[in-house]
Parts: C-alpha cells; structure tokens; sequence
C-alpha cells in the first residue's frame, strides 16, 4: 500500500518540489495559506488543505482531513515556514511571534494531532536552514527559530524512537526559488562561497527529503542534514 505524505505549505518553492517528487509513489496532501495551487499541482489525487497552522485547532483540523480521505498518515514534511526581518534596532513584537509560532510552534502542534495515526516506521522531516547556524543579518529571530527547530528535531528523536518513528531536518542552503528568485548580484555572490560552484534548486532539497521519508534512511534519525553544495567550507 502507498505511503501517505502530508507537506505544509506545498503549493511553491521547495514545498511544491517535495510535492511532486513524492506524488510519484506516495499519496499526497499539503496545505496552502495565500498562494492557491495551481490546476497541475493538483493533478491525481492530491488532496490540497488551505490552513493557517499557527491558528488554534488548525493542526487537528488538518490531520483530521487527512485520515478521513487517504485513511493513514506516514510521512510530515514540515516545510511551512515565515523568513522575516527584525532588525535589532526595530522590536516588533508580532513579527518575532509570528516567525516562531509557524517555524517552532506549528510542527510540535502537527506532530501532536497525528501522533495517535502515526505507526512504527512513520517519517517526520522537518526544512530547518543553513541559518541555524550562520547567523542572518537582520533575521536573528529567523535563525533562532531554526536552531530551535532543529533541537526539537534531536529531542523528538529521542522520544519516538522506541515507537520506530523518526524525526529528521534537512538544512538548506542558499536556493533560487522560481517564483521568487535572488537577483543576479546576490545570487553570484553565493555561488562564489559554495564548494559546487552553483547555487541550489527545490529539487535538491526534494531528493533528500524522500531518502529521510524512505525506508531506505531506516537507521536515520536525530539527524539535521546540511543539503547547501559546501557552502563556506
């Protein structure tokens, strides 16, 4: 029987990626918030949810749907996630808050909706960042909220193993978005600092996500896998 992926925020960038790349052998759902999926994306049966998952019940909400359509749930990809400014010199209370109720927040409020239809051998991988560990200017709290992302990451790990679940990250680096890419003088600026010479896709990112969701990353877990082609070594 397919496995069932669920990926928040699945209608653009790396999130669609992901999307299309498990749909081939998996049955999909995903979320959306503003930008509605487009007719393609929604080709076969992939069931599209529009939710805001920092909102009360939400998570629940989305889980539920879930089950009822496809009966199960295997895989998470927690891939929903707010890059903000917040310039130190500038405290917006509500832009720290929203960055890490959606980066921090809604993955633990998922995980637990759908810890009760989650069995041994079930997958959560969550998109951390690069910066996690290096530092963005202006983005602090951004970076913050990967950090502790990925440390939910480890601690879930710790606690879902003897279930046979596995909780993994994937941290990517600098990606071209297509619906939103870098200009060109700040994209050559991150080709020069990456050991591979270009800059990243969604595909890339999509690849690893479905070898951490695979049976074939079995004895994985705990893990944040840098995916950024040896950017600053």
């Amino acid at each position: 029987m397919e496995k069932v992926a669920l990926i928040t925020g699945g209608a653009r960038g790396i999130g669609r990626a992901i999307v299309e790349d498990l749909r081939s052998d998996h049955r999909v759902a995903f979320t959306w918030l503003a930008s509605h999926p487009d007719s393609e994306l929604l080709k076969g049966d992939v069931l599209a949810i529009q939710s805001d998952l920092t909102k009360d019940n939400q998570p629940t909400r989305v889980v539920e749907k879930v089950i009822d359509h496809f009966g199960r749930l295997d895989v998470i990809v927690n891939n929903a996630g707010l890059v903000r400014s917040t310039p130190k010199q500038e405290f917006q209370a509500e832009d720290h808050r929203a960055i890490l109720d959606l980066n921090v927040l809604a993955p633990a409020a998922l995980l637990a909706a759908a810890l009760p239809h989650l069995k041994r051998g079930a997958s959560i991988v969550s998109i951390s960042s690069m910066n996690a560990t290096l530092p963005p200017r202006d983005a602090a709290t951004y970076g913050a909220s990967k950090a502790a992302l990925n440390l939910w990451t480890r601690a879930m790990a710790k606690e879902l193993g003897p279930d046979g679940i596995r909780v993994n990250a994937v941290a990517p680096g600098a990606i071209n978005i297509p619906e939103d890419p870098r200009p060109d003088d700040l994209t050559s600026l991150f080709v020069k600092e990456t050991a591979l010479g270009r800059i990243g896709t969604p595909e890339d990112i999509a690849r690893v996500v479905r070898f951490l969701a695979s049976d074939a990353a079995g004895f994985v877990t705990g893990e944040v896998l840098g995916v950024t082609g040896g950017y600053r070594l």
